[in-house]
């Protein structure tokens, strides 16, 4: 474990950092600065111009003797002085090669220095990738404590969630042991029960599993009886109504506020138990067999929320002409179903209900219900999906105007398929 840094030393630090990188990047700007001195030859072109002009004078043309007594003399006076401009000749021509050494000797030394000075460039330029590659080896093989922690604190928010899991399919189990207590204690509260009721607990007991996930996932009471809120207006004239597969009586609790005689079909005597206690005329057997015991003509309305996916293609072809049968003329037939059209509800909401038999297509529905004898049939889009869950459509800017176009229709269409409302209702007149 690294020793920990406290505040005050970590800012020293960072300043003596800054401190060092700034006196680094003045020493190699005055490197650059040294390492391009100019040569000698560059900076005084007039030495060049002296040395050739002295390798020019080195070899003087001869003197011309003349004619007569002044060729005469001259010639004498060279005769007496040849010795001594033979002297000065030599002498400058070892001084000319002497300077002409000299200069090659401090060409060769200059070169070397810049060569010298580009090294030391180059070295310097390395040092800071170095020390840094080396730093970047020392940060990795010896953590901070800062990531130390958040790697402790990452293994912990794992084991957090790895309980919560198991948390949550805890309360799910204790919700549906709850159900199937209350299930059981129902049937019970009379004393010793008799064959009937004892199978009947039982039955309730089976059932009480579907009825803690119908309050998992369906929602509240509260929000349910929201959503079926506007179903009520098609019933007020068609008393009395028969909810099919009434649950936990939403509907019913509307129907009755409005004054409209109904009764409730519920083959889950889990839920009939909590129905009755609610003062909820609720019959406990099968759907189909309810209908099939109803006169010709009977009912004003059957109404069945969620239902009919869990039948079977026979059990709903019965329904629907069991329904026509018992509705008197004018009746409204109400089924409401998951909306397998909508890719978010078939994902989201159909299949993960183990006891849904098969998704029903607006228009299968429909095409059944008109086979079945109904008149005036029509499907509702019902429970749309919120505007911030779809696809947004793409702003003008940036784009040519047809290309926007374009990709604003495709996500539309994909709106419409991926997130179409979840529900829908078909609804019949006898």
């Amino acid at each position: 474990m690294a020793d920990e840094i406290d505040g005050t030393g970590l800012e020293a630090l960072r300043r003596r950092l800054e401190d060092e990188e700034s006196a680094y990047a003045a020493a190699l700007k005055t490197l650059d600065e040294l390492a391009a001195f100019p040569l000698p030859e560059e900076t005084g072109p007039e030495i060049q111009e002296l040395l050739r002009e002295l390798n020019d004078l080195l070899a003087p043309a001869a003197p011309s003797p003349g004619r007569g007594l002044a060729g005469v003399l001259t010639r004498r006076a060279l005769a007496a002085l040849g010795p001594l401009f033979e002297h000065q000749v030599r002498f400058n021509e070892v001084l000319v090669r002497l300077l002409n050494a000299q200069r090659g000797h401090a060409a060769r030394h200059h070169a070397r220095l810049r060569e010298l000075a580009a090294g030391l460039v180059r070295y310097a330029q390395r040092v800071e990738p170095i020390v840094d590659a080396r730093d970047d080896m020392r940060v990795a093989r010896a953590p901070t404590r800062a990531e130390q922690v958040l790697e402790v604190f990452t293994r912990r928010l794992e084991s957090m969630a790895e309980r919560l899991e198991g948390l949550a399919a805890l309360r799910d189990r204790i919700e549906a042991l709850s159900e199937e207590v209350r299930a059981v204690r129902g049937g019970l509260e009379a004393g010793a029960p008799p064959p009937e009721v004892a199978r009947a607990t039982v039955r309730a007991a089976a059932d009480s599993t579907y009825t803690a996930f119908e309050n998992r996932f369906r929602g509240a009471r509260e929000q349910v009886r929201t959503r079926q809120q506007d179903y009520v207006d098609l019933f007020r004239e068609q008393a009395p109504v028969v909810d099919l597969g009434c649950g936990r009586g939403e509907f019913l609790d509307l129907l009755r506020t409005a004054g409209i005689e109904a009764r409730g079909v519920e083959d889950n005597a889990n839920v009939v138990r909590e129905c009755r206690e609610r003062s909820l005329d609720v019959v406990h057997g099968g759907l189909v067999e309810y209908l099939q015991a109803q006169e010709d003509g009977s009912l004003g309305g059957v109404f069945a929320a969620q239902v009919a996916e869990h039948l079977t293609p026979p059990v709903l072809t019965t329904l629907l002409a069991e329904a026509r049968r018992t509705l008197r003329k004018g009746g409204v037939l109400l089924l409401e179903t998951p909306n397998p059209a909508s890719a978010l509800a078939f994902h989201d909401v159909f299949i993960r209900d183990l006891t849904h038999e098969r998704p029903l297509h607006p228009e299968t529905l429909r095409f059944l219900a008109s086979a079945a004898g109904f008149g005036d049939v029509r499907v509702q889009m019902r429970n749309p999906v919120p505007e911030d869950v779809g696809l947004r459509l793409l702003p003008g800017a940036g784009l040519p105007p047809p290309v926007i176009q374009v990709l604003n229709e495709n996500v539309e269409r994909l709106n419409a398929l991926l997130f179409a409302p979840l529900d829908y209702a078909l609804i019949a007149r006898r």
